[in-house]
């Protein structure tokens, strides 16, 4: 599947996002600290802190894998990753050694039912059109045994935003509400607002849904 969205980010707007976020361990958690109050490290301990160490995880849109290797440092074994952009993945394999991520987009993800344990996006699902959302979180939950999770820009409803210049490229949404609503099999775990302490009155939803 081709979307303008996929189009956009596998060109040379997609390469000038990953050089202009390439974080290391330190640099990722002071963006989270003046971004949030609280470092990467410290949101995946509270919320992921109870999972057993070998569960089975895959991000969705992990670009050169710096949220996976947050969860390394947490100690989490089995990492795997997609990515649409192959010159992330190229980067990701040199980067970061024990955490499989390949080329693929989540619209058709490479991967046989229930085969995670969690399935989860960093800001990723405010890259999907609207309408292309239903087939998108669908096949999240088709990969998904037990958890999804997501972090994503919030809003009540579905609001469109400029981006760097760009029009139908990044919604701010109730993600995990879309999540519910499309995937009824989902249930809430938690969920969180996280105000944006750079960028006052914008803030970030994270949530953790369950199969019933």
């Amino acid at each position: 599947m081709t979307t303008e969205q996929i189009s956009v980010w596998t060109g040379a707007f997609g390469r000038e996002y990953t050089e202009r976020n390439r974080f290391d361990d330190d640099a990722l958690n002071r963006l989270y600290q003046m971004r949030y109050g609280r470092t990467r490290d410290d949101i995946n301990q509270d919320w992921l802190g109870h999972l057993p160490r070998d569960i089975r995880i895959l991000e969705v849109g992990a670009n050169i894998g710096n949220q996976l290797r947050a969860l390394q440092r947490l100690g989490f074994k089995q990492l795997y990753g997609i990515e649409i952009q192959r010159y992330c993945v190229d980067e990701a394999k040199k980067l970061h050694p024990g955490i499989d991520i390949v080329e693929a987009s989540g619209f058709d993800i490479p991967f046989k039912d229930r085969w995670f344990d969690l399935v989860f996006t960093n800001n990723v699902l405010i890259h999907i059109a609207p309408d292309d959302l239903p087939r998108l979180l669908s096949e999240i939950h088709r990969v998904s045994r037990d958890y999804v999770m997501g972090m994503e820009y919030y809003a009540a409803e579905v609001t469109e935003i400029s981006y760097h210049g760009h029009t139908n490229l990044l919604w701010k949404a109730d993600y995990a509400a879309l999540y519910r609503k499309i995937v009824p099999a989902l249930v809430t775990v938690r969920e969180e607002l996280f105000p944006m302490q750079d960028e006052p009155g914008k803030m970030d939803k994270m949530f953790l849904l369950r199969r019933k």
